[in-house]
């Protein structure tokens, strides 16, 4: 059996099969609202490369000594037209790399070039920091046809960055330009009318008007390095069966609604399903929150205190918990209930002892019986005496916690892998031991089979955390049955506690990036028992 845990990072070899990164927008804004610089018409052959030259000729004209044309936040700006627009360190191929771009985003950069060694086009220094090279990845012409066709990018911290839909059966088709309804029915055959009788009127989905780029008749262009699928008359072949896709957009056209998936095909959307994500947000502490921690208030009622269970995170794994408060005389009353898998700090004070009632910083009291519990605990190499940050992976309690020094920053469950404690290599396990995240991706593609009997292709899987080869933590759309064993060996998070976890965590990823690398400084992760 072929063992399948999540789409490797491009730098690393992994325990399951290669997927390519889907293309996007991922700068804010309207980028297609931005002038223009090329020479020749947007997409024709040498366009980027005539108006790059052009470019770098005209700024740095007489402004060799400008130290602000050498910085960006100036007004330049430049945009990535490739899966991937590689940002390096230094002017220069060889440097390490720091992160990467998304087809369609467009980002300040410095008027001047920083030269052009190992790239011909010129190396140009970009916000926040590091150096894009002008070429196949990256454009000076902003009126390129990747830009215009790429839409909007991803809703950065929001639980789904995309709007997803997963593929019905038989699959829809790929198309890359708006079809007629003859061409529908050519390539979906005659009986579409009633299929689309059957379907009923539209989906509760946001709609856009008929992007421009579209309606102005022009083909769907593949960002460099995007897999070049064969072209029939107006589609490249049905998607395949259990795909999901992001949409940047989605409109209504001859009556039908369709989706831009961010890899820039047209999608029916009556030929998916909408992915119902889970509403699942776990535990963010706060400061007032601790400050109880470290000094509750007191209560009348006999109490004991338990200091593994002081700051301890709890999830509610049980319907109808009771919430209960001591009353003036010490006697506990009913305040309502706990709801299911709600997360809650404890202050480490009990009635009844370690398996009676367990008191929260919110001042309700939880019985031990429905809740499950990470203990306060240190990690393996240091970080929570040295205040830094660190996450724990739990298997046996499918939770993570995540840690600021000693102090519980945040906690919810999870799904690991459904190997349980089996050895990765021959189980869908979750690989155990401490590393760190090094490799970061707003969204990215897992895809694979396990000898036929099961197959998936999702696509722009959200905030994905790379922590050891192929195995990470990331958003799971597709799925609602967290606090449970089910992954293929990566951690599963709900789409707002991954969100949530991605922007806590190192290295850092800016809002105008898709993805940031640091192999040996990232956020340590714990994973264990």
């Amino acid at each position: 059996m072929r063992l399948l845990t999540c789409v490797t990072s491009a730098l690393l070899v992994t325990a399951c099969a290669p997927a390519q990164d889907p293309p996007g927008r991922l700068a804010h804004g309207d980028a297609q609202a931005a002038a223009g610089i090329g020479l020749l018409a947007p997409g024709a052959p040498g366009a980027a490369e005539a108006s790059s030259a052009a470019v770098i000729a005209a700024a740095n004209s007489g402004r060799e000594g400008d130290r602000d044309a050498t910085l960006p936040g100036q007004g330049a700006k430049i945009a990535s037209i490739a899966m991937r627009t590689w940002i390096y360190v230094a002017p220069d191929d060889r440097s390490t790399k720091l992160g990467y771009l998304r087809a369609g985003a467009v980002v300040d950069r410095a008027e001047l070039s920083a030269g052009t060694t190992g790239c011909a086009g010129g190396w140009y220094r970009i916000a926040p920091r590091g150096y894009v090279c002008v070429g196949k990845g990256a454009s000076l012409a902003l009126d390129h046809q990747v830009v215009a066709a790429a839409g909007r990018g991803p809703l950065r911290g929001e639980p789904a960055p995309y709007h997803y839909v997963i593929s019905k059966s038989p699959a829809p088709h790929l198309y890359f330009r708006l079809p007629s309804r003859q061409d529908q029915e050519r390539t979906e055959g005659s009986s579409l009318g009633v299929h689309l009788a059957r379907m009923g009127g539209p989906r509760d989905l946001p709609l856009d008007p008929v992007p421009e780029f579209l309606s102005a008749g022009r083909d769907l262009p593949k960002p460099y390095g995007a897999e070049e699928k064969l072209h029939y008359s107006v589609h490249t072949g049905r998607a395949k069966e259990s795909s999901a896709y992001g949409l940047a957009t989605a409109f209504e056209w001859t009556g039908r609604l369709f989706g831009l998936t961010t890899e820039l095909d047209l999608i029916p959307l009556d030929r998916t399903k909408p992915a119902r994500s889970s509403q699942l947000r776990g535990l963010v502490v706060t400061p007032a929150q601790w400050a109880v921690v470290e000094s509750p208030p007191q209560v009348s009622v006999d109490v004991k205190f338990e200091p593994e269970l002081k700051g301890a995170a709890a999830i509610v794994k049980s319907y109808g918990a009771a919430l209960m408060r001591p009353d003036d005389r010490g006697e506990f009353e009913s305040a309502g209930l706990a709801g299911h898998r709600s997360g809650w700090l404890l202050t480490g004070r009990t009635h009844g002892g370690r398996r009676g009632l367990l008191e929260t910083a919110e001042g309700s009291w939880i019985g031990e019986g429905s809740l499950v519990i990470s203990p306060r605990r240190d990690d393996p190499q240091g970080y929570s005496k040295s205040g830094r940050k660190w996450i724990d992976v739990s298997i046996k309690r499918q939770m993570v916690v995540a840690y600021e020094g000693d102090r519980t920053a945040f906690a919810t469950l999870v799904s690991t892998g459904r190997g349980g404690m089996g050895d990765p290599k021959t189980t869908h396990a979750t690989m155990r031991g401490v590393f760190r995240i090094h490799t970061k991706h707003v969204s990215t593609t897992m895809d694979g089979d396990d000898e036929a009997t099961e197959a998936f292709d999702l696509r722009d899987v959200p905030y994905t955390q790379y922590f050891h080869e192929g195995y990470a933590l990331h958003g799971a759309y597709w799925h609602d049955e967290f606090g449970k064993e089910r992954s293929h060996g990566c951690v599963n998070l709900a789409p707002a506690d991954a969100a949530w976890l991605f922007d806590w965590t190192e290295p850092s990823v800016p809002l105008e990036w898709h993805g940031a690398i640091n192999i040996d400084g990232g956020t340590l992760v714990w994973v264990h028992g």
